[in-house]
């Protein structure tokens, strides 16, 4: 299947007769292409084109292709965008936007959705604290955003309205057009989104006081092997007749090998957005706009915190504390840490509702919308009509009955677990061993559930054995966890006796030490762990080819990278390009025949089979 073709557009400002005419013209010459993103202010700046603009809102002139924009203000912009959101059609969670009319969608907020195979991800509107309806983005908006760079695929494409702040450090200057800086529209919020989600593509409007387009040399991602294109786009009919319309043609991130992701143009520079530099952004930020209040920093702001019986004084909560159990901020941050939350959103409940007592979302939002009590978690979820983990298990990634499931990538399954190869494999025949029910861990299982594990696991153990390998199974056990995975990973014999030794050089290097035992059969080692592991408390263990168990039960406050098991064995086997799984991830083409491959071998050693 051919690559989308894709149009990207500036500032429109109501300009719709001379932005579709260019269109038509570049479709003739260039096309077909198959939708217009358009970037910068989309209604119009002045009374003079609102009749012109009106006539294509409201049906009497044609858009040639599907349009889709996020500069939500402008002149009649709340007349338009009110009546759209009041449409019972447009109700509901709508990531891939309001539709307006034929061909014309507003993506409101911020989302990510795919269109013609690629992932896009947005963020409408500019920065703003006086809650204006159109034309803004809230801090809900960026928490979204930043929930979306922890799931899993590449995103393809951002759409932001303001400039990204610092896009121009480490680029060359001899690339820079004339007119470019760092304009007072520039966003150091948007800046974080970027380095964070880590897209393909990234487009801005008005990269100066004038605006001009500026195709920046591509830059390599921090942690990640792939680069990141940016462009900035003139607006449409600029009088210095800078390009304000530019065509793509990018192949979708889950249709590349991992080889042609993480090629290098010639030309590629360092990330603009280093640590020091978003640090040094941010303080930009807040010394050239001091009515900002830090709660447009990375928070929630919540006035009340709400309680089973009305609800008392509270202040400010730390969105990341409450989602993943850290901040980091640590004790810097200028927001509250709140355990009790915390603990109610691992039970289901909807972060919005904690927040505000209510959610927009309303039937559509997969999360519980009151207060839990201790007990109702996992197990309690399960029963009723209305039980969260239903609603949870719709969007998980690894229950079978979710339409989210990568089915193609199971290899075997059981009573009580699967198997499956990974999204994004550190190697040949890395394996997942998943509980077939929505639970967070392996570790709290019945005895029945037990005996199976310890089957797919000598499975495996006899597999690898016959391929000259061992194999390292470790699980994180994280507090905000929904359904557990146990990684199967192995290593050549040869190198199995360094395991030991280089998980407690990285031990060492993080300021802990691990509990350590060595036992004679795989499940004593499994109802030792059971003695260990505190619900109460994050937990990480690895089972060594030899009987040891490494454990360490993580404090409240304590940092751990949740990908530490596959960091550490990326650098014992000499492949830290690998250590990040968004590094690896192959085509869904690709994927089929590895899971052809390792059934063809493994059906032997299966006792499921």
């Amino acid at each position: 299947m051919a690559p989308p073709r894709i149009l990207l557009c500036g500032d429109v400002l109501g300009r719709l007769n001379q932005l579709f005419k260019r269109v038509a013209s570049v479709n003739k010459s260039a096309g077909p292409f198959d939708a217009l993103l358009c970037v910068g202010q989309f209604f119009p700046d002045s009374p003079d084109r609102l009749a012109e603009f009106a006539d294509y809102l409201e049906g009497r002139s044609e858009i040639p292709l599907p349009t889709y924009f996020i500069g939500d203000y402008g002149i009649a912009a709340a007349k338009f965008l009110l009546a759209a959101s009041k449409d019972p059609a447009n109700q509901g969670f709508k990531m891939d936007g309001l539709k307006i009319r034929e061909n014309l969608f507003w993506l409101k907020g911020s989302g990510k959705f795919t269109l013609h195979g690629l992932c896009v991800a947005y963020l409408s509107g500019r920065n703003s604290a006086d809650g204006q309806q159109f034309g803004t983005y809230s801090q809900d908006d960026v928490d979204a955003l930043r929930a979306i760079a922890e799931e899993p695929g590449l995103v393809d494409l951002f759409l932001t309205y303001p400039s990204i702040f610092g896009v121009t450090n480490r680029a060359s200057t001899s690339g820079l057009p004339p007119g470019v800086s760092e304009s007072s529209s520039s966003d150091s919020t948007v800046a974080e989104l970027v380095a964070e989600i880590k897209p393909r593509y990234g487009t801005a409007w008005k990269l100066s006081t004038k605006g001009v387009f500026y195709d920046r040399e591509p830059y390599s991602n921090v942690d990640a092997v792939y680069v990141t294109r940016f462009l900035g786009l003139a607006p449409v009919g600029n009088k210095d007749k800078q390009k304000f319309i530019h065509a793509i043609s990018p192949t979708p991130a889950s249709m590349m090998s991992a080889s042609d992701i993480s090629a290098k143009p010639a030309g590629t520079t360092l990330s603009p957005y280093t640590v020091q530099e978003m640090v040094d952004g941010r303080e930009a930020a807040k010394r050239s706009n001091d009515g900002v209040s830090d709660s447009q920093y990375w928070r929630y702001d919540v006035s009340q915190k709400r309680q089973k019986h009305g609800a008392i004084d509270g202040n400010k909560l730390c969105f990341k504390f409450v989602s993943s159990g850290s901040c980091p901020r640590g004790e810097k941050c200028h927001f509250q840490h709140d355990v009790d939350a915390r603990e109610q959103s691992m039970r289901g409940v909807c972060f919005d509702f904690l927040n505000k007592g209510k959610c927009e979302r309303g039937p559509d939002c997969n999360f519980k919308h009151s207060l839990q009590d201790e007990g109702e978690g996992y197990s309690h979820r399960r029963r009723g009509s209305e039980n969260a983990s239903t609603d949870r298990s719709k969007e998980c990634w690894f229950c079978l009955s979710s339409p989210n499931v990568e089915s193609h990538l199971i290899i075997s399954i059981g009573e009580n677990f699967y198997c499956a190869l990974p999204k994004g494999p550190l190697v040949q025949d890395h394996v997942l061993v998943i509980p077939v029910e929505h639970l967070p861990n392996t570790l709290s299982l019945p005895q029945k559930s037990e005996i199976e594990l310890g089957r797919f696991q000598n499975s495996l153990r006899k597999y690898y054995k016959s391929q000259g390998k061992d194999v390292v199974f470790f699980e994180w056990v994280s507090k905000r966890s929904t359904h557990a995975n146990l990684q199967a990973i192995p290593v050549p014999s040869s190198k199995a006796a360094a395991l030991q030794n280089i998980f407690n050089l990285a031990a060492d290097k993080l300021g802990f030490k691990f509990a350590i035992k060595k036992f004679n059969n795989n499940s004593d080692g499994r109802n030792y762990l059971k003695t260990q592991f505190d619900k109460n408390f994050s937990f990480f263990y690895i089972e060594l080819p030899d009987g040891t168990i490494l454990s360490h039960v993580v404090e409240e406050n304590e940092k751990f990278p949740a990908q530490f098991g596959r960091e550490v064995l990326a650098g014992l086997l000499k492949i830290a390009d690998r250590a990040d799984w968004r590094n690896c991830t192959y085509s869904k083409e690709e994927e089929t025949k590895m899971v052809t491959d390792f059934k063809s071998q493994f059906q032997e050693f299966d006792s499921n089979g």
